[in-house]
């Protein structure tokens, strides 16, 4: 599975909060949420960001509250990947759990700069910065894994495998 997308660029300790304030967690309409995606931290992100776009941030990034309101609100900002150094456990969970890719490289993470166009290769767990041509590492999916993120998430991914009889 392949991804290319432009850059946004972030740095350590991204809480929930930062990626979808609390303030608009009362909307289950994930258009709205991505209509304030990052206002308070980022206002220009709301504005700029475009279908397939890519967000590189450094440590702990989706700390805070176990909500699956910030993946939801990025993925529908059109979000195609997050990469980071490293994830708070609950939200690399939840953001599988919704079918938005995340990879950790920290090497990636350090090296890679706003406005950046990336080129990822989930499947072989690489990351190609085209303005460097410098390639990083990140651990593959799984082949399931890579299922569940096509089907768009969890839910999506056992109703049709219910639905085939598996």
């Amino acid at each position: 599975m392949a991804i290319q997308g432009r850059v946004w660029k972030y740095g350590d300790n991204i809480d929930t909060d930062a990626i979808i304030p609390a303030r608009y967690l009362n909307t289950t309409s994930e258009q709205e949420m991505a209509s304030h995606c990052m206002e308070d931290w980022d206002p220009s992100f709301v504005k700029g960001v475009q279908p397939g776009d890519i967000v590189v941030a450094g440590k702990n990034f989706g700390c805070g509250s176990s909500r699956e309101h910030a993946p939801l609100a990025l993925k529908a900002s059109g979000v195609a990947c997050v990469i980071a150094e490293t994830f708070a456990r609950i939200f690399y969970r939840n953001s599988l759990n919704i079918g938005l890719p995340i990879l950790e490289s920290p090497e990636a993470a350090q090296a890679i700069e706003a406005g950046d166009m990336v080129q990822i290769d989930l499947s072989a767990g690489t990351i190609v910065n085209t303005r460097t041509g410098k390639t990083y590492t990140a651990t593959p999916y799984p082949e399931f894994m890579l299922a569940l993120i096509e089907a768009g998430g969890l839910v999506e991914y056992t109703r049709r495998r219910l639905a085939a009889g598996n």
